[in-house]
């Protein structure tokens, strides 16, 4: 029977994106019980890392002698100083950036919007992942991924979500949301950083 590890996530596209990851380790990636009923912790670290721990310790005391993952991921780019980094899913709200749509869509509007006005004609970034697992409290691994990337103009693929559509993969010539789910694990800042994860948890025998 496979091991369950409990993900402290609401987001559908996570869940999918690490239960594929998860595949080829005989894990079972599960979302953790009940947790459209638990209040949130606030997310005010200043790295990814610090808010992937906080999080995993903080939902890790719902689901005693389990272990819980909890990612914080994001986008980086260059032409804006690192931004939206650890913002990367508020960064349209934080601003106060307001049209019609998904929170995704005014991300991507808001994120072209300030890229619009800079002459940079190669908009470098890169895609950003901590995991962290904890049990019973205590953070006893942690793991990161990246890949390297360009924003496009316009958005360009369904398959993503969050910055996907305007993520391209110079390599591929496609962007992340222009390629299928098992690609992607192979080339996704969350599916290295699950990876790697996993390969120290079956070293450890966890």
């Amino acid at each position: 029977m496979p091991q369950t590890l409990y993900l402290a996530t609401t987001n559908p596209g996570k869940l999918r994106d690490f239960a594929a990851a998860a595949e080829a380790f005989h894990v079972e990636i599960a979302p953790l019980p009940k947790l459209k009923e638990i209040p949130p912790p606030v997310e005010d670290g200043l790295t990814f890392e610090d808010n992937a721990r906080l999080k995993a310790i903080y939902y890790s005391a719902f689901v005693p002698d389990h272990i819980v993952i909890a990612d914080d991921s994001g986008l980086e780019v260059d032409a804006l100083g690192g931004e939206p980094g650890v913002h990367s899913a508020r960064f349209a709200a934080d601003a106060e950036f307001s049209v019609p749509g998904t929170t995704d869509e005014r991300n991507n509007l808001y994120l072209l919007q300030r890229l619009a006005s800079l002459s940079a004609e190669r908009k470098t970034a890169r895609y950003r992942c901590v995991i962290a697992a904890a049990r019973d409290g205590q953070v006893f691994i942690t793991a990161e991924g990246s890949v390297e990337g360009e924003i496009l103009a316009e958005p360009r693929g369904t398959e993503g979500f969050g910055y996907d559509p305007l993520f391209y993969l110079t390599e591929l010539e496609k962007t992340m949301a222009e390629i299928d789910l098992v690609k992607k694990q192979t080339l996704s800042h969350r599916g290295k950083a699950l990876f790697r994860l996993l390969e120290e948890m079956r070293r450890k025998t966890l």
